[in-house]
């Protein structure tokens, strides 16, 4: 059985990341040079200014009010600017090609590298991401198609190294704790 993933701090946060593939994704992409509860907490300040967290509404916005938006204080990220953009981009792709749902990024995949090559065609998911992303989805979701070990690489194994690790506030310390 898997443990839902708890890293906000926000129960409510933190029931939208487990409950909504786009705000999962969107936390990811979030998840470079701020904490990961800030990171992952962004969805959910999204869906609460904007009233939804729809891919499509998202990805059709204009470029500035969506800045504007993301730009508000507490601002979704350190540099909020560059994550709109980001978070755009996901949304257009998500919309172009999965129907504009994030689960649909990994349902229904054969193997563990489909799974891969979907989440690596994703504007803002490098390598590394993609393979914290993909451990993510088999350790808090349940998401193991065959070959999801090698298609995580070391995030597969369990020394606790990343958000896909993260189910609790002591397990957040672990990670933590991993890279001192």
């Amino acid at each position: 059985m898997t443990r839902p993933l708890r890293v906000t701090g926000v129960p409510a946060a933190d029931a939208l990341l487990n409950r909504n593939g786009t705000a999962l994704l969107i936390g990811m992409l979030l998840d470079q040079q701020v904490t990961m509860e800030w990171a992952f907490t962004g969805p959910w300040t999204l869906r609460k200014r904007l009233g939804h967290l729809d891919a499509a509404r998202i990805a059709r916005m204009r470029p500035d009010a969506f800045v504007r938006l993301c730009c508000e204080k507490p601002a979704i990220h350190r540099y909020p600017a560059s994550m709109a953009t980001r978070i755009q981009a996901l949304c257009a792709v998500l919309v172009r090609d999965h129907g504009g749902r994030g689960a649909n990024v990994w349902r229904g995949v054969r193997d563990g590298d489909e799974l891969h090559a979907r989440v690596r065609r994703l504007p803002g998911f490098g390598e590394e991401k993609t393979q914290v992303f993909v451990a993510l989805l088999a350790k808090r979701f349940g998401v193991r198609p065959r070959g999801w070990k090698r298609a995580a690489g070391v995030y597969s194994d369990a020394k606790p190294r990343s958000i896909a690790d993260v189910w609790s506030p002591a397990s957040l310390a672990k990670v933590r704790k991993f890279y001192q």
